[in-house]
């Protein structure tokens, strides 16, 4: 998979993707992650990319003309399965939309920031809008990192175990039921005994019961859904 982001301060996606999971996948070459500087694409001698709104009022807006010119780049050198727009009103990112779209081979990701981007934009290049939640970040770097750390975890090979990612949260509907470890007693706090009976039948019926019934309690939304 090729994600490309637009973005105006790659340098804030050093940290979450030079570890862990994004890490690995790079390094086994199941995932690309290339960072396009959007000033890069700017003619103002400032490398301008803002400017006041029509019609007035508080904040900027991303210009038309740098997007417009880094996503026409890219798209001549490439098809895109999608290109993805972070917004506060866009589609609510959940596991569903995780699993469609990482099967795609290639997205690009366009960062928001300031009061939005020259609304064109989005009529004509954006395929998708991706919101991660009721409220307001500073920028889609953020939400741009949650949506690539998603996706990269669901590509085949990338975790050690590829049923891992079938048994997380929201895969089926619900959060996943209580785990343990070792030790078997601590303080007098006992893991419980069904989970070291070895009866396969019995814990799967014991996790799925758990999972409805820390869904119910935590997350009853989920049901209704």
């Amino acid at each position: 998979m090729r994600i490309d982001i637009i973005t105006l301060f790659p340098e804030m996606f050093e940290g979450p993707f030079s570890h862990s999971i994004v890490k690995r996948a790079k390094e086994k070459k199941l995932a690309e992650i290339h960072l396009h500087q959007l000033r890069d694409y700017s003619t103002n001698k400032h490398r301008k990319v803002d400017d006041y709104p029509f019609s007035g009022g508080a904040g900027m807006v991303m210009m038309i003309e740098p997007i417009a010119r880094c996503i026409e780049t890219l798209q001549n050198e490439r098809d895109y399965d999608e290109v993805i727009y972070t917004s506060p009103d866009g589609e609510l990112f959940d596991q569903a939309l995780a699993n469609q779209v990482s099967i795609y081979k290639n997205i690009i990701i366009l960062c928001g920031h300031y009061k939005g981007v020259d609304e064109r934009i989005r009529e004509h290049f954006i395929t998708k809008e991706i919101s991660i939640g009721n409220f307001v970040l500073s920028g889609g770097e953020l939400a741009a990192a949650v949506i690539v750390d998603s996706l990269v975890r669901l590509i085949p090979g990338v975790l050690g175990d590829e049923s891992s990612a079938l048994s997380d949260s929201f895969q089926d509907g619900m959060v996943s039921p209580p785990v343990y470890t070792r030790p078997r007693d601590f303080k007098g706090w006992e893991v419980p005994e069904i989970l070291l009976s070895g009866n396969e039948k019995l814990i799967f019926e014991w996790k799925n019961e758990q999972a409805l019934l820390r869904t119910k309690e935590r997350r009853p939304g989920l049901l209704d859904e």
